[in-house]
């Protein structure tokens, strides 16, 4: 398992390059089984890290392009030692100025494995760690600098006091401080180290029977510095001071309670445990019995580094909130294929599996109801039963069908419980999932149909909104669905030109939606609105892949179309992603020279077409009082928009 327990996210950034160690990527849709691991959810991920060499070698490659990206790749095996060991290890460099201004990188990983290969035992160690330093770029921009200034980054801004000649600070028409930009901060970075350890024992019992084993463990630690303007010092756990209005901003009731500095929100965590599974083949019946325990425990706190001009003591690491989240996640769980008549196929999947969830200490929100610092004491343990089963029939060698039924639960992550509103506690969601479908396939051609229904209880749907590191929030929602059908088709032209294609036409739907409208004084008015559109849910995505293999040459177009889709759960047109249209092409030509295997030149150039699109995005509303007994909204919104065409050139070198 490489999510993180709390968030349930994998987070690239932290393993740089961990693809030029993979040897297979597997996406799996829906619940999927048991063996993908406990939390599959909607579907899952699988990589397969590559097979040690039966040979030695060597690898160097490297990349430039726009942006000043470049990437450097070291790889080197020794090949089977003595007919049992090997050894492969990988070196990386990362580097970019983004798109974005000021949203640079600068990633360096490592991978290194050792293998001990017997008759009947395998035994792996893999070791691989990423240390990241990003600027950040979460803010988004709102419609009218899109319209401006795709690139503007808002991140690190410095908003300074503005005083008049007679150096009395200056106030607008609500007796607010007026302040003008004053530059960017340049440490407004994210900072972190990740190192993952895995231990892999396999064991060949007998023809039909196996043991696997994994341990692994994984430790990181870092931190977001954040430049914050006219912070509160009260939330920031710092006394304000006598302050004269006449000659200082950000002065109420004779005190100084705001002022500008410089944050770190740290967090130090470890994550290990164990996997096992024993697995039998007996022909017509193949059968697991498997399961895994898994413990986190993770400290996150905040520090104050700096203050501008502040008036008391600040001591130089001033801690001003400080919580541990525990997490203990285990499941056991059998699985069984049978084949019960040539072409009938049945498969059964049980899973059990527990989890106890702990938060203790100061959140880093103020809590506006108490006045003080917000108190975590999450304490919930969940127990989860998921049944799956399925029937396969392949009618011949050309045809098959299938059904399946499967479901799945999970628990809140660690942002439904520190950033919920103060009167709300998040609830597990639970997902009933109906698949059939039917796949053809022949030499020359393979098309495919599923059509598939998801139903949710309590599901956990994204409101548009954010934290303020930018994650976005979710909401339970009673009652909700996706539906929709996917399309698969590939046609192999010759035996150099091949084109596949897919699509996916689906409704995504709350039911009986009511949102909750805060007005400027935070009172709630419920509005309902019926059924409504799950956000970031598109209903069209369609891909298409033309590529071309002859004598050195390796030619590629990717395409990708994917339909509008709302911010949030409210269907305002004002708050949607309009749709977009991207192709990618890729050349490669690869020659060989007498004292090398080879060495590869490639070019890929993105959005070829220059289509001018944002991926992501965010957005509320606010109520703003009723207009012929209708509420009306007033909505907001920012944007992430992409580089319209780059390239990247690359070499690699292989001996």
């Amino acid at each position: 398992p490489m999510n993180d327990a709390e968030s349930h996210s994998l987070f690239w950034v932290n393993m740089p390059d961990f693809a030029s160690s993979v040897e297979d990527i597997q996406l799996q849709r829906g619940a999927g089984t048991s063996t993908n691991g406990a939390g599959a959810f909607g579907g899952s991920v699988n990589l397969k890290t590559e097979a040690s060499s039966p040979t030695a070698y060597g690898e160097l490659s490297a990349a430039y392009g726009s942006f000043n990206t470049h990437k450097e790749t070291i790889k080197v095996g020794t090949g089977l030692i003595g007919g049992h060991w090997a050894f492969d290890a990988r070196l990386s460099n990362i580097q970019s100025d983004g798109y974005v201004r000021r949203a640079s990188v600068d990633l360096k990983s490592y991978f290194a494995q050792a293998g001990y290969y017997g008759r009947n035992t395998v035994v792996k160690f893999i070791t691989f760690a990423g240390k990241e330093k990003t600027y950040h770029a979460w803010n988004g921009i709102d419609a009218e600098q899109l319209k401006t200034d795709r690139r503007y980054n808002s991140c690190g801004e410095i908003w300074q006091p503005v005083y008049d000649a007679a150096g009395k600070p200056v106030l607008d028409e609500n007796g607010e401080q007026v302040t003008e930009l004053d530059g960017f901060y340049k440490d407004q970075t994210d900072n972190y180290i990740q190192r993952n350890y895995q231990l892999l024992f396999t064991q060949y019992l007998s023809e039909r029977w196996n043991l696997n084993l994994a341990l692994h463990y994984t430790d990181g630690e870092g931190y977001y510095q954040e430049y914050k303007n006219a912070a509160s010092l009260l939330e920031y756990g710092l006394t304000p001071y006598a302050g004269d209005p006449d000659r200082q901003a950000y002065v109420e009731d004779g005190k100084v309670t705001s002022a500008n500095l410089v944050r770190q929100k740290k967090m130090d965590n470890g994550f290990g445990g164990g996997v096992f599974s024993l697995n039998y083949n007996g022909g017509r019946l193949q059968a697991s019995l498997g399961g895994a325990a898994n413990k986190y425990d993770g400290d996150h706190f905040g520090r104050v580094i700096w203050v501008q001009n502040y008036v008391g003591y600040l001591s130089p690491d001033h801690e001003y909130y400080r919580n541990n989240g525990t997490k203990v996640d285990a499941n056991v769980y059998a699985r069984a294929d049978w084949t019960v008549t040539k072409g009938l196929h049945l498969y059964g999947d049980l899973q059990y599996r527990h989890i106890n969830y702990r938060i203790k200490g100061q959140n880093d929100k103020w809590d506006w109801t108490s006045d003080h610092m917000q108190l975590l004491d999450v304490d919930e343990t969940y127990n989860f039963f998921n049944p799956k089963a399925g029937i396969f029939y392949d009618l011949n060698e050309h045809h098959n069908l299938y059904a399946s039924f499967a479901v799945a639960q999970k628990e809140p992550t660690r942002n439904n419980y520190t950033d919920a509103r103060f009167d709300v506690t998040p609830r597990s969601e639970r997902l009933y999932d109906y698949e059939a479908g039917y796949n053809f396939r022949s030499r020359y051609f393979s098309a495919g149909v599923n059509l598939y229904y998801m139903k949710y209880k309590d599901q956990l749907v994204l409101t548009g909104e954010t934290n303020d590191i930018g994650e976005p929030l979710a909401d339970n929602v009673p009652k909700s669905y996706r539906a929709g059908v996917e399309l698969m088709a590939g046609v192999q032209f010759t035996h150099w030109l091949r084109w596949d294609v897919n699509a996916t036409f689906s409704r995504n739907r709350i039911k009986n939606y009511t949102e909750i409208l805060y007005d400027d004084n935070y009172e709630a008015h419920p509005v309902y609105l019926g059924s409504t559109p799950i956000s970031f849910s598109p209903d069209v995505i369609a891909n298409s892949l033309l590529s071309a293999s002859f004598q050195n040459w390796d030619i590629s177009l990717q395409s990708s179309y994917v339909g509008e889709q709302y911010l949030t759960n409210t269907k305002q047109e004002e708050l949607k992603l309009d749709a977009y249209f991207v192709n990618n092409l890729r050349l490669g030509y690869t020659f060989r020279l007498p004292s090398l295997r080879s060495i590869s030149l490639g070019v890929l150039i993105n959005n070829l077409f220059n289509e001018m699109y944002c991926s992501n995005g965010g957005g509320g509303s606010t109520y703003a009082g009723e207009e012929n007994g209708q509420p009306v909204y007033s909505n907001y919104a920012w944007y992430f928009p992409q580089a319209g065409t780059n390239v990247l050139a690359n070499i690699v070198i292989r001996f």
